[in-house]
């Protein structure tokens, strides 16, 4: 690995060596498919396996726009021997299923994937094509996990039990095609029991069951998403909703109206939070809302391995860096809130820093749903103006991009650590000045985090909170190096040994715009290729969905690109510093739904959806767009269908 710039390159750890010298040791490392593992007739090699490794793909183009129209795999996975010989497989991709398909639902009917309903449980209907209603139905799948139950038990199963718990971050657009639904419908989430075929590692769908989220008063936008380390899924509700916005024209209100009937019933305060979804034995799923955890807009939480370290990101303009520790293992339920300073050592770039953390307060999960739902108000809390008071008791922060004065009212410290987290942490000093922080993910053996900053442009280019660095506009992977004995800013202890203590962009991923030059590193207007790329097409772009792979020492990034005509999913291994293409998305569609797991009855997976084919932006899609969105719209369901599946590979014996 390469050590943060102007640091030294941390000892590798006797973990760390036990679990290398365990990868190249596992009977069934690769990924799995219905593939053959070999060609009849072809021997087993003679030595060990030494080191796995991906192989990458070429951008599909115009030459063949049928391959950008679909989820394209060209890749491949190597395997090198002791003996000095080397094996590859072609990798693939295998659709488990689109959104708007009729499935099973486990009790002798179907249901819709990615069906809407409201707080009564019935089908939210789309009526705007009169003569064609029906159900709405989200075309963004996001957030996964896969996991296995010692008890499962599932009708149907042939082979082994497994299952994925699926979110659906929005509905894009009505069938009409011209109304704007972003916001204005509930996220629903499912647990999908998949049938693992033990010879093949293939899954195949059995039941699809709908977590019943009206205990938790419905979800909000649901993005990215993690599977703890006591296999729960740990979900997130982003772009939390403004308490002090309460236009009727809001997200919310239209929120309310279709969910609950009224515009004025949804509470602001019920929605930013950390939602946790159990499975059950029988492919159900129990859901609860953990609201000590800050409300804000959370983004791909990552538990660390002392399982009560919590990192998140926080996809907002003026966003900042958080961290939840948990008073007991495994329990989300209390604990105590941090937001970081960004303590600036360079600007140029993507920036470095070392973090400071401040103390937002301690709070059980109750005592904040008790205080919502006793009936707090916004301005119970504090008193918000958007223009300069000329008030002394009045601080200045920005918020979502623009400058608010803000003063607190007595006593209510926790009530606004909690649930006005992004103006409270900019009020006691924390650096809110991130833009577009997407996914976060660990690599325990070197202690280090990853995070995806998707874009960096507004409030990291003006430095109006702190932070003030140059690009690139097309974001970048920062790492995080996680230590304990770390103390806050009132010098107080911080009871973890996973804390972050400084950040900066990992040079092999940072985005290369294009237009850019030696003397003019970071443009503000990027040029176009000629696909209509604004960002250089074998470089990641808006990195969204990380997860890291700690067998295959790999960490994997899904593309949110509005500078890339076609979204990637890529592999960078941190050993070798070697970025792969994996895969490609059809145009217009953002890569989620990335979840990477080692060993799944022997299997390792690489889960891998997308959302919202053929969402058209121009100038970016301009060049492609005659050609592709007729394939697309006959792929994908007329636009409203999106892939929930998973990358495809083989499964290898391997001599040890």
């Amino acid at each position: 690995m390469r050590p943060l710039p102007g640091r030294a390159m941390p000892a590798v750890s006797a973990s760390r060596r036990t679990l290398v010298k365990g990868a190249v040791a596992l009977p069934l490392l690769p990924l799995s498919s219905a593939l053959a593992a070999a060609s009849p007739g072809e021997a087993a090699p003679a030595g060990t396996l030494t080191a796995v490794a991906f192989v990458g793909m070429a951008a599909p183009t115009l030459a063949n726009p049928a391959a950008m129209a679909t989820t394209t795999v060209g890749s491949q996975l190597l395997a090198r021997y002791s003996d000095g010989s080397e094996r590859r497989w072609q990798l693939g991709y295998e659709t488990l299923c689109l959104t708007g398909d009729l499935v099973p639902d486990g009790a002798g009917g179907t249901v819709v994937v990615g069906g809407q309903v409201d707080s009564r449980g019935r089908p939210i209907m789309d009526t705007s094509v009169p003569e064609r209603p029906r159900q709405f139905y989200s075309n963004c799948p996001d957030g996964s996990s896969l996991l296995t139950l010692a008890d499962a038990r599932v009708p149907g199963v042939k082979g082994h039990t497994v299952f994925a718990v699926v979110q659906f971050e929005y509905t894009s657009r009505a069938q009409d095609e011209v109304t704007d639904l972003y916001g204005h419908l509930p996220s629903p989430m499912a647990v999908l029991t998949l049938d693992q075929n033990p010879d093949t590692g293939q899954l195949k769908l059995v039941q699809y069951h709908n977590v019943d989220t009206r205990s938790v008063h419905g979800l909000w936008m649901t993005c990215g998403a993690s599977l703890s380390p006591w296999n729960t899924h740990l979900s997130s509700e982003e772009y939390e909703p403004d308490a002090f916005d309460a236009r009727e024209g809001s997200r919310l209100a239209a929120y309310s109206r279709n969910v609950f009937g009224d515009a004025a019933v949804a509470n602001p305060y019920h929605y930013g939070h950390l939602p946790e979804v159990t499975v059950l034995p029988d492919g159900s799923g129990r859901i609860r809302k953990h609201y000590c955890t800050g409300r804000t807009s959370k983004e791909l939480v990552q538990v660390m391995p002392d399982e009560r370290t919590v990192l998140m990101g926080d996809d907002w303009t003026h966003g900042g860096a958080f961290m939840f520790i948990a008073d007991a293992p495994r329990d989300l339920s209390a604990g105590t809130l941090y937001a970081a300073q960004w303590l600036q050592t360079s600007g140029e770039g993507p920036g470095r820093a070392a973090l400071r953390w401040i103390r937002l307060g301690h709070a059980r999960s109750a005592a904040i749903e008790a205080l919502i739902d006793g009936g707090i108000r916004p301005t119970d809390i504090m008193d918000v103006r958007t223009a300069d008071p000329q008030d002394a008791r009045f601080t200045q922060i920005h918020y979502a991009g623009q400058p608010q004065w803000v003063r607190l009212k007595p006593g209510m410290a926790q009530a606004a650590a909690f649930l006005e987290t992004h103006r409270y942490a900019a009020l006691v000093g924390a650096s809110l000045g991130f833009t577009k922080w997407e996914g976060t993910t660990v690599n325990a053996a070197d202690k280090l985090a990853y995070l995806a900053m998707s874009r960096i442009e507004s409030s990291m280019l003006d430095g109006s909170a702190g932070i003030q660095v140059q690009g690139p506009y097309s974001g970048a992977v920062y790492q995080q190096r996680l230590r304990g004995g770390q103390r806050d800013t009132t010098g107080k202890r911080i009871a973890s040994e996973w804390v972050p203590v400084d950040m900066a962009a990992v040079s092999e991923l940072v985005a290369h715009d294009l237009g850019a030059t030696a003397e003019r590193p970071y443009p503000k207007k990027a040029a176009q290729d000629a696909l209509g790329n604004f960002a250089h097409p074998d470089r990641i772009a808006s990195p969204d969905n990380l997860k890291f792979d700690p067998v295959l020492r790999t960490l994997f990034i899904g593309e949110d690109s509005n500078t890339h005509v076609n979204n990637f999913l890529w592999a960078f291994h941190v050993d070798t510093r070697q970025l792969t293409r994996l895969l490609s998305c059809p145009v217009g569609a953002e890569s989620t739904g990335l979840h990477a797991v080692s060993h799944v009855n022997g299997w390792t997976y690489v889960m891998s959806h997308f959302q919202h084919a053929g969402d058209w932006a121009s100038p970016l899609h301009d060049k492609v767009r005659a050609q592709v969105e007729p394939l697309i719209r006959a792929n994908y369901k007329n636009r409203f269908g999106a892939s929930i599946g998973y990358l495809t590979g083989v499964r290898t014996t391997v001599r040890t």
